[in-house]
Order: structure tokens, then sequence, then C-alpha cells
């Protein structure tokens, strides 16, 4: 997602920032807090255990992310210290993660549900002294915080190391090809990159199946927009 081109829109940028400072800070928020539930005291070690965005952030993710469009965050967890079975415990900080940008998603929802079905009508904020301006540019920040919570869902959830959805294939399969998975661990930003710059130029398109799934559960969230 790039936003350094002709037809830049510092309002729009200056939400879409916002909403991914956030999403990413509680994506692995979520991380942090299972793990600390399922035992491992390594997030708390490295002050994870807050609301504080700003832990959770890694700041050249964050950079890359405007510049690319491709950005990242890290949690600190030792999958050895969880308590239970390794890989079902793995499995459920893996899917932590996301399980934070849906919720991210439902409440940047609620107050777009409300717009959209005239609960909260435009008149009413322009009668209350808000620009046009203004009651577009939080339009379009909710639209964001609900599309953007959406796509990290389903972009996290692919099956390919180092995303949360590798360990999750990880914890469902049999333990036997789990371990055969594993190899997979040492190409995993090589198959990433591919995924995300090659694919899509030879007509695999992973994202247009993203997108799908974030504007069905976006409608289903919000309704017509």
């Amino acid at each position: 997602m790039l936003f350094l081109g002709q037809n830049f829109d510092l309002g729009r940028f200056i939400a879409f920032v916002i909403v991914a400072f956030f999403a990413f800070a509680y994506h692995e928020l979520g991380h942090a807090l299972v793990a600390d539930r399922l035992g491992d005291m390594t997030p708390r070690q490295h002050g994870r255990i807050t609301l504080n965005p700003i832990p959770h952030i890694s700041w050249f993710g964050m950079i890359m992310l405007i510049l690319v469009g491709f950005g990242w965050a890290v949690t600190p967890v030792n999958p050895n210290a969880l308590r239970g079975n390794p890989r079902t415990s793995h499995m459920l900080v893996a899917l932590a993660g996301p399980a934070g940008n849906l919720i991210m998603a439902i409440l940047f929802a609620i107050p777009l549900r409300l717009i959209v079905m005239g609960i909260i009508n435009v008149s009413t904020l322009l009668d209350a002294g808000m620009s046009r301006d203004w009651i577009e540019w939080l339009q379009y920040f909710l639209y964001m915080g609900v599309w953007l919570n959406l796509f990290l869902i389903a972009f996290n959830l692919l099956p390919i190391p180092p995303l949360d959805g590798f360990t999750v294939l990880r914890g469902i399969v049999p333990l036997e090809m789990a371990y055969r998975l594993d190899v997979l661990r040492q190409y995993g930003m090589v198959i990433l990159l591919l995924v995300i710059f090659i694919l899509p130029r030879v007509g695999v398109d992973v994202f247009s199946i993203i997108n799908n799934f974030a504007s069905t559960v976006f409608t289903f969230l919000v309704g017509s927009f």
C-alpha cells in the first residue's frame, strides 16, 4: 500500500498510519497476553504486557509498510516455556494476534455501522459544529480501521513461515508432518516475498483472496458503505 505517489492524500495517509500503528501493536499484544497466560514470561520480561502500543512496534517495520507496503512487528515468545502441548499452546499464541485484529475491527465497525444505519446522522454532526472535511476524514478513518484489521487477519493466517498461519498449520497437522514442515522455516522470508511480489506478476494473486475475505466480513460487520 503505497501512499507516496502522484495522488498522495495527506489526510488519508495519516488515517492509514494511525490505524496501522494500533493494528500492528495490538496484534502483538494478543500474542504477548496469551503467551504470558500460558506460562511464558518472555513477553513480560520485555515489557510487552501493556496497552501502551509503543513497546509493541517495530519502527523499521512501520517505515517499510509505508514505503513498500510490507511491514511487521514481533513479539518475543519462547515456545518451550509454554504450558501444555507445545504445538497446541504455540498455535493458541499465534491465533491470539489475528484475534486482537478481529476485536479492533469490531470496535471500529460499531460507529461506522451506526453511521450506515443513520443512527449517527451526518447532518447532526454538521449541526454540532463538525466540518464536512472532518466528518469525511473520520468516516475514512473508521473504514480503514475495519478494513485493515480484517486484511491483517487474512494475511497473517496464510500458512507461510514466519506468519501466524504457519504456526496454526503446525498445530493441527500430524506430528510427523509438523516436523517435516519445519524445514520451510529457513526459507520462510523468501517464500513470503515470492508470494507478495513475484506471484502476482505471473497471475497468482493471493491478495485478491485476502481482499475478498476482508470485503465479505466488512459487509457483514458494517453493511454497504
